[in-house]
């Protein structure tokens, strides 16, 4: 089946067509500055070629007819029609408690959806502008809500539950639910495949750590706790969200400078982590360029972000009773070798033990990092989500 797999943000729309019967990437790319003046496509041609398609201002929907309109283009494109589409699958971030596995769109799921707006408002209400742009423009196509919390709904209440008073997770549903959970639950079956086993008696910590970050720890496949919460602030320091911090702090910062709810969150959104610290950047290749011109507050920062990485990792261990597997991926766990070293070398107590030459050459591929003598396996994963979302959009689709 060819799947379409859509990402929308509130100003973006990320794509790709993919060929399932092989999982071959017939096209990709992604619409930016959606909504806005000076739109554009940055997209790949048939001949593997990077091009741009000025867009102008354009909603949500025009975004994806232009997507449409390039993946059938006579020049660029890889179909003939609208038509060779089997089904169209959506990242959808937040699921809430309403759903723990991949759905088929329907009126009332889509109701449920928007149930949701309020606990992601900065995410669910752009991916259903996906939704109902593929309602207008391809009615009579299947699509799918894969969810990003749909993986972590595994975690038992001790793992989920907020020390908060119980009236707030009865009547709110404030607790953890998790992000990357398309990602996580990817990398971990993936791991089991690379290495010959089955994920059923083994405990893995996956660490898909990037600009954003997290970390989940998964015993028989299924994840049984996660760093990011209720919202995917929480946990790991990451390119520009805070991560773990006292919620004194914040309380105490509020009144201090007299802020607004919506000025804090941009704080803890769009100005802190790694940026935050450095002054610099939220991108680690220069944040690293930063350390090497002598940087302090760069290198303080970077330090910051491998010890969240390695608490993470050794609280995990802890709650699962050791760890069998560790696995690196997202843009920084892919690529950065130094990071996976300085992270591992410490967990030299548990029996890890990087090939610290193997781990150098190591960038983007899969691969086996740890050395014969190592007590734990660490792998690098390159993640996939939107193959995850086309193969669950396949299975949903032929149920229909």
């Amino acid at each position: 089946m060819k799947i379409l797999v859509l990402n929308c943000g509130s100003s973006s729309v990320k794509y790709k067509l993919i060929d399932t019967t092989d999982d071959a990437v017939l096209a990709e790319g992604g619409a930016e500055k959606v909504g806005l003046e000076g739109g554009f496509i940055k997209y790949k041609k048939a001949d593997g070629e990077k091009a741009i398609l000025e867009l102008g201002k354009t909603d949500h929907k025009g975004a994806v007819e232009a997507i449409l309109g390039l993946l059938t283009s006579p020049e660029d494109g890889c179909i003939k029609s609208f038509d060779e589409i089997d089904a169209v699958g959506h990242r959808v971030v937040h699921g809430a408690e309403k759903f723990s596995k991949s759905v088929l769109i329907t009126e009332p799921v889509k109701e449920m959806i928007r149930q949701c707006y309020d606990i992601a408002p900065l995410h669910n209400p752009a991916n259903m502008t996906g939704i109902e742009a593929i309602d207008a423009l391809m009615p009579n196509v299947p699509q799918v809500a894969v969810f990003d919390t749909a993986f972590h709904q595994t975690m038992p209440a001790k793992a989920f539950m907020y020390a908060l008073p119980y009236k707030y997770y009865a009547e709110d549903g404030v607790r953890r639910y998790g992000f990357h959970g398309t990602s996580h639950r990817y990398v971990s079956g993936r791991v089991c495949e690379f290495l010959g086993i089955k994920p059923e008696g083994t405990k893995i910590i996956t660490c898909h750590v990037g600009n954003g970050g997290s970390i989940t720890a998964v015993v028989d496949g299924k994840s049984v706790d996660t760093s990011m919460g209720l919202t995917p602030t929480e946990g790991l320091m990451m390119g520009t969200r805070v991560g773990d911090v006292d919620p004194g702090a914040l309380v105490y910062l509020m009144l201090k400078h007299h802020l607004s709810a919506e000025e804090l969150q941009k704080i803890v959104n769009k100005e802190s982590g790694l940026l935050g610290v450095s002054g610099v950047s939220s991108d680690m290749r220069e944040i690293d360029a930063a350390i090497s011109a002598g940087n302090e507050r760069a290198a303080l920062a970077q330090e910051m972000y491998e010890n969240r990485i390695l608490k993470y990792i050794g609280a995990y261990a802890a709650e699962m009773g050791g760890v069998d597997i560790i696995v690196f991926t997202g843009g920084v766990g892919e690529n950065q070798a130094v990071i996976r070293s300085k992270v591992c070398k410490p967990l030299g107590f548990m029996g890890v033990e990087l090939d610290e030459a193997v781990n150098a050459e190591i960038h983007g591929k899969e691969a086996v990092i740890s050395s014969a003598a190592s007590k734990v396996k660490v792998v690098v994963i390159p993640t996939d989500e939107e193959l995850m979302i086309a193969r669950d959009t396949e299975a949903i689709a032929k149920e229909k």
